[in-house]
């Protein structure tokens, strides 16, 4: 038998907790993402980037920020906002990327930056998806006769500070027992003329941007050579800010959804030819049915937007990295070897 003051005592308790019930935080009175939230506030998504990498982030002679990691962005505004247009890109540093994420500053961080535990477990920060499977590298010139890079012990090597990069070298000579005189450059003009002006015996950063570099030498590019040895597993993502789930999802699945288009063919030209589709993936992929979009908060037709306005994977790296001369490789889908592969849209 319930005694009446033990009724009376849980009815006022489940008073109490309904009208707590509407004290909710700011993000949850939105659409359960502070970050989207913000992103839809300003009309705007903030992107970090370095702004200086060909291939990568770059303006092109009409001042447009060209590259993998701006147009990884832009697929993210795309989903967001529905425009692509709509990012604003914000130029980092090495020394101040992370910073700039943890600030609020930018709203994700697309700026060739390596998926490692410490980054992730010490930051604040996480990894949503990888744009490029890369590898620390050494760039030479072919007057110095080097073939490989364990020819190059009490070398000079130009690196730039508080990077992957630096961490890698410095493992790979005290594997091999050998020594080398670091030259820490934080700007990448500066650290790039350094090399070619002779104050260090090579030039290492990631494989890729070496690739570009050399490719934007022109006729000078042959008096340059990339070593074969790739030191390092060098996973590039991009970021964003733990504790906030539904965008990290939205990051994550905006590269899904471009991995996807390439898989089942569906191009930023070709799209709209998929509108009496009956195959299921790309229904759901393109919002013609169930509500993929509404899950993630955002409008259905949120992957179709991405693809719409700047590609599948496939077009976005052809667009930026294939002219720099460098083979996809293990980037390409997994249908065709690589390690690019979606999980399911459903």
């Amino acid at each position: 038998m319930t005694r009446p003051g033990k009724v009376a005592g849980a009815a006022l308790f489940a008073g109490l907790m309904l009208s707590l019930s509407w004290m909710k935080p700011a993000a949850a009175q939105g659409s359960g993402s502070a970050s989207l939230d913000a992103v839809k506030g300003r009309g705007q998504v903030l992107c970090g980037i370095a702004g200086t990498v060909p291939g990568f982030s770059l303006p092109d002679s009409q001042g447009v920020m060209r590259g993998l990691d701006a147009d990884s962005c832009r697929a993210v505004t795309a989903a967001a906002l529905g425009d692509a247009a709509k990012t604003k890109f914000v130029a980092t540093t090495t020394q101040n990327r992370f910073t700039a994420l943890q600030s609020g500053e930018v709203d994700l961080l697309s700026r060739s930056t390596t998926w490692t535990l410490a980054r992730e477990a010490n930051l604040g920060l996480e990894f949503a998806w990888v744009n490029y499977y890369d590898g620390t590298g050494f760039l030479v010139k072919k007057s110095a006769g080097v073939k490989e890079a364990k020819e190059m012990d009490g070398a000079t090597i130009c690196v730039q500070p508080g990077t992957s990069t630096e961490l890698a070298i410095n493992d790979f000579y005290r594997l091999h027992n050998m020594k080398f005189t670091p030259i820490l450059i934080a700007d990448q003009a500066e650290i790039q003329g350094a090399f070619l002006s002779g104050r260090c015996d090579a030039y290492s950063t990631d494989a890729s941007a070496l690739a570009t570099f050399r490719f934007s030498q022109g006729p000078k590019a042959d008096d340059l050579v990339l070593l074969p040895d790739i030191i390092s597993k060098e996973p590039l993502g991009v970021m964003v800010r733990k504790g906030d789930d539904k965008w990290f999802d939205i990051v994550r699945w905006t590269f899904i959804a471009m991995i996807t288009a390439e898989e089942k063919g569906v191009t930023s030209a070709n799209i709209d030819s998929f509108a009496n589709t009956t195959d299921p993936d790309i229904r759901r992929l393109l919002g013609l049915e169930g509500d993929m979009g509404k899950a993630l908060g955002l409008d259905n037709k949120w992957a179709y937007n991405v693809i719409k306005q700047v590609g599948n994977f496939g077009e976005m790296w052809n667009r930026n990295i294939t002219p720099m001369g460098v083979p996809r490789g293990i980037n390409n889908i997994w249908t065709k070897g690589g390690l690019q592969y979606a999980p399911p849209i459903r």
